[in-house]
């Protein structure tokens, strides 16, 4: 029995992908392949069974569409600020021109609800990134405040001059098929958007927009346009939330000045810190955290915030790396014995 011990020994599970190559795929057998894949089929598959887990309760699944609203904008958030370096508290204001947008093509031009939606999220992301274009040189906290101003602006303007229905806002608009149909465009838009980042950023583009992160004075003195890219990275961010606010807007069949409503710029910023910042899933996982316990809440009024700020201090002190991070790392050591 000791001679089989002498000829094996423990061995972290990571290690043989990671000697042939950190970060690029190249794998020798399944189970190796299992390693990596695991985690991420595993986001997958429970995404898309969640809607048949909850089908006894049809207000659990109206509340799974709107973590993936919630996801979609801190997925954004996480890239804008930890790929681009910009902050940005202007959730709300995508979350609002893409409802607006999407509700006037679908009642003053009778668009489709399949044609609206994509329309909205590339005309938002184009009307946000216009909008934020002269703030671009800005860094920091003074990005942050500007952009938090946009979708106060912009719900304020609407009340006092009563356009787009005034506080009545656009009612009308033609709503999804089925409740099925909500929950897997939201379910699929979701993990479409969370893998193409993924990808973006670990293409030549990402190191592009890492550079312009931490130095874009040297970035810029290689000749390389800083603020096209920082629009680029705008424009994608905020492209996202304007793809959940016109979902939003079809699923409660109405567009709105509520849709400017801070929740839209708070959420995600918490969620990202739950979750884990720079990882682009965290978010995700932090949204189905956070959202839930908010619909728990929501009896209690504005207690909320006292609970959300209670579980910020504890994961900022406690775990300040978030949970996938966390996770991640424990998931990585791993060990199992192999034959010397």
């Amino acid at each position: 029995m000791a001679k089989a011990h002498e000829s094996r020994r423990k061995e972290r599970l990571d290690r043989g992908v990671k000697v042939r190559s950190d970060g690029v795929y190249a794998v020798a057998s399944w189970r190796e392949m299992a390693f990596l894949l695991g985690p991420r089929l595993l986001l997958i598959a429970g995404l898309l069974i969640m809607p048949l887990l909850l089908m006894p309760v049809p207000y659990w699944q109206k509340v799974l569409t709107i973590i993936c609203i919630y996801s979609l904008l801190a997925i954004g958030f996480d890239f804008l600020a930890h790929y681009v370096g910009l902050v940005s508290l202007g959730g709300a204001l995508y979350i609002g021109v893409g409802a607006y947008i999407a509700a006037l093509l679908n009642t003053e031009m009778g668009l489709p609800l399949w044609a609206t939606i994509p329309l909205a999220t590339v005309l938002g992301g184009g009307v946000c990134t216009v909008l934020l274009w002269p703030c671009l040189p800005l860094r920091g906290v003074y990005f942050a405040t500007v952009s938090l101003m946009f979708p106060l602006l912009a719900a304020r303007l609407i009340e006092a001059f009563d356009i787009f229905g005034g506080t009545d806002g656009i009612m009308g608009l033609d709503g999804f098929p089925n409740r099925w149909s909500e929950m897997y465009v939201l379910i699929i838009c979701m993990l479409l958007a969370l893998f193409a980042l993924r990808r973006l950023v670990n293409e030549d583009v990402g190191l592009v927009f890492r550079g312009v992160k931490d130095n874009d004075q040297s970035v810029k003195a290689s000749g390389i346009d800083i603020t096209r890219y920082k629009a680029l990275g705008v424009f994608i961010a905020s492209s996202l939330g304007c793809l959940g606010g016109a979902c939003l807007a079809h699923i409660y069949m109405w567009a709105g000045i509520s849709q400017f409503a801070l929740d839209f710029s708070i959420i995600p910023i918490a969620a990202t810190v739950v979750g884990g910042g720079g990882t682009l899933a965290g978010p995700v996982i932090g949204c189905l955290i956070l959202v839930p316990i908010s619909e728990l809440l929501r009896d209690f009024g504005t207690l909320r915030i006292a609970v959300y700020a209670l579980i910020l201090m504890a994961f900022i002190v406690f775990k300040s790396e978030g949970l996938m991070s966390y996770g991640a790392r424990k998931y990585n050591q791993f060990e199992h014995w192999v034959e010397i």
